[in-house]
């Protein structure tokens, strides 16, 4: 959780990425209210800063994530940033729930073609979430870096279609 092997594109130092043109949706689970806005507080941040245009689409849980973002971009978006936290408990319930959304988002990705940027946070325990939450504190913005991600991607796929 060190941060230390993140994209280049992801430092602070780096200019911020430009989503200028680029329509995307913030897809995001309603479970683990201080965690899951953070997310969203650092992916809108991200968003407007880039310059995108945004809107959130918020749903019951993680495992609802995979059909929503594929409605949204079949819709027209150019990228979705999902976001949602399985926290593990006794049963094998976080494991299914896990795999489901991890496999259908990017199942998602690959059948529509545009990106979705990954923040489902898959934790032990809750204060593994607040350190990634992007809170005051936190060690780590993970809403932040799935928005850069989906940009980032967005826009390296615009490019390449382009020829460039």
């Amino acid at each position: 959780m060190s941060g230390k092997g993140a994209p280049r594109f992801l430092s602070p130092s780096e200019d911020d990425v430009d989503g200028t043109g680029l329509e995307v949706v913030i897809v995001a689970g309603s479970w683990h209210d201080e965690i899951t806005d953070g997310l969203i507080a650092g992916a809108t941040r991200t968003l407007e800063a880039s310059g995108a245009s945004f809107s959130l689409v918020r749903v019951p849980g993680s495992f609802e994530l995979p059909v929503v973002a594929k409605a949204a971009l079949e819709a027209g978006a150019d990228a979705v940033v999902a976001l949602g936290v399985i926290i593990r408990g006794g049963t094998p319930h976080f494991e299914y729930v896990s795999s489901a959304a991890t496999d259908g988002l990017t199942r998602v990705a690959l059948d529509t073609g545009k990106p979705v940027g990954f923040g489902v946070l898959t934790l032990d325990d809750e204060q593994q979430g607040l350190d990634r939450a992007g809170l005051p504190g936190s060690k780590e913005d993970k809403g932040r870096e799935a928005a850069e991600a989906a940009i980032v991607t967005a826009l390296t796929l615009r490019a390449l279609s382009r020829g460039e």
